[in-house]
């Protein structure tokens, strides 16, 4: 819903016009738009200081699910953990994941999507393979020269690529394309800011003989067989002629982390793999999250509230039960973006029973998980409307993505990505009529729409 009272605000219009001109020459997205705000989307300076430190939380969370995949399969965990995480993927990949040249190898950019909620905000999942490292990096060279307080300023998001990247080939699968541009983007900008022209490259996922020794991987681990260039680059891998990253570790693509975390089992493993102090702090931000395993459930495992003992009795459950986000764990094409993720209470009795039944029926396959939905907090914030040339508020609902990038010293937060969606949105993700801006800090808490 926007403000039926447009503000011709003369210098904000002027603002919004100049983004608009300073967008690349074939834009950042193949076939996708939003709207463009003249303001960053601004934070408290104790919220930009969680933020800081989430990205540290989040890197000893990830080195810890590598660790309990690592001790599983050699015996010091139980096995259902790797054989679990395994599911569904190729022998090959399989054998891939667990050389031990890879052994500490981890994914060196993060994004977790937020949301933002009344009590703060969730984790609605964590990326290892995010898109939007080009966007946010322009959004931040975009808006940082009039907004001086955007985090990351005008090159945090380029510096922290360069930090995991010095050089080196970005591969960009034909699945996800969509991105090309923004990639293309990043690596143009990068040499321009060097003084280095083509020390990054964005290449096509083909076969050559002149890759550089450091290669980015962007495209999903499930996409691989449809890559023309992957045997080699795993051959190159395995004789130690170049690294990638992310590594190739479909384990660490999967959602049901959030279930192994939430698992009473394993929560003596989590308290020492993260310290006690992390462990707490993530049991805060992670939402509730179950295995949607068809055997019947164990005592840990039942829904706090609901008297159920298997998952086909949540079948019947309410709309007011079904206050659930379903969706498939990994290693599909569904498993990325908005799709393959259902809101229990958005669908009619029959849906919910068609797609659970579904999903359950995936398990020894393609793993499901359930998770607690939560819901997000209001605000207000102004978009350009470029028919009328007048700027307008808009009640919004915020997806926040903070961009972690990890060293061998430090994990350092090079931006973060706002999606202000319309407030009739309960799934948050990128859309036509969503803004997306950068993420700034001012001294001021944030201002709630009633």
């Amino acid at each position: 819903m926007t403000s039926p009272e447009p503000n011709t605000d003369d210098a904000a219009i002027s603002s919004a016009q100049e983004i608009l001109a300073a967008m690349p020459e074939g834009g950042l997205f193949h076939e996708k738009s939003w709207r463009v705000s003249p303001d960053p989307f601004p934070i408290s300076p104790d919220f930009h200081k969680r933020l800081e430190k989430l990205g540290h939380q989040l890197t000893v969370f990830v080195r810890a699910c590598a660790q309990l995949y690592r001790t599983s399969v050699d015996g010091r965990q139980p096995s259902w953990i790797a054989e679990l995480l395994d599911r569904g993927k190729p022998r090959e990949l399989v054998e891939i994941q667990r050389n031990k040249l890879f052994a500490n190898d981890i994914p060196r950019v993060l994004r977790p999507d937020l949301i933002l909620t009344e009590n703060g905000f969730t984790i609605a999942e964590l990326d290892s393979v995010p898109g939007g490292i080009g966007l946010t990096a322009w959004l931040g060279k975009t808006y940082a020269p009039h907004h001086p307080s955007v985090i990351g300023g005008a090159t945090g998001m380029l510096d922290g690529f360069e930090s995991v990247l010095p050089a080196g080939d970005i591969v960009v699968s034909e699945e996800a394309s969509t991105y090309r541009p923004e990639m293309e983007w990043l690596a143009k900008e990068l040499g321009v800011l060097r003084d280095s022209p083509g020390r990054w490259r964005v290449v096509e996922p083909s076969l050559r003989e002149d890759w550089a020794p450091q290669v980015y991987r962007f495209f999903e681990l499930f996409d691989l067989a449809n890559v023309p260039c992957a045997p080699q680059l795993i051959h190159r891998a395995l004789e130690g002629q170049l690294s990638i990253t992310p590594p190739l570790k479909p384990a660490l693509e999967e959602k049901l982390w959030f279930a192994l975390f939430w698992l009473r089992p394993l929560e003596v493993f989590w308290v020492r793999a993260l310290g006690e102090g992390t462990f707490k702090a993530l049991r805060e931000v992670i939402p509730q999250t179950w295995l949607l395993d068809p055997q019947p459930l164990p005592p840990h495992a039942v829904i706090p509230g609901l008297e159920i003992h298997s998952w086909d009795e949540a079948i019947k459950f309410s709309q007011k039960q079904r206050d659930l986000i379903l969706k498939i764990s990994g290693f599909s094409e569904t498993a990325w973006g908005s799709r393959g993720v259902f809101l229990g209470s958005d669908l009619p009795s029959q849906e919910w029973a068609a797609e659970l039944k579904r999903a359950l029926g995936c398990w020894p396959t393609a793993p499901h998980i359930l998770q607690r939905f939560h819901h997000s907090r209001l605000f207000q914030h102004p978009f350009f409307n470029p028919e009328a040339k007048t700027i307008q508020m808009q009640r919004v609902r915020v997806r926040l993505c903070p961009y972690y990038f990890v060293t061998s010293e430090k994990t350092n937060l090079g931006g973060a990505l706002a999606t202000l969606c319309p407030d009739d949105k309960k799934l948050l993700h990128g859309m036509p009529d969503a803004m997306l801006v950068p993420t700034s800090v001012e001294d001021l808490d944030l201002v709630k729409t009633t």
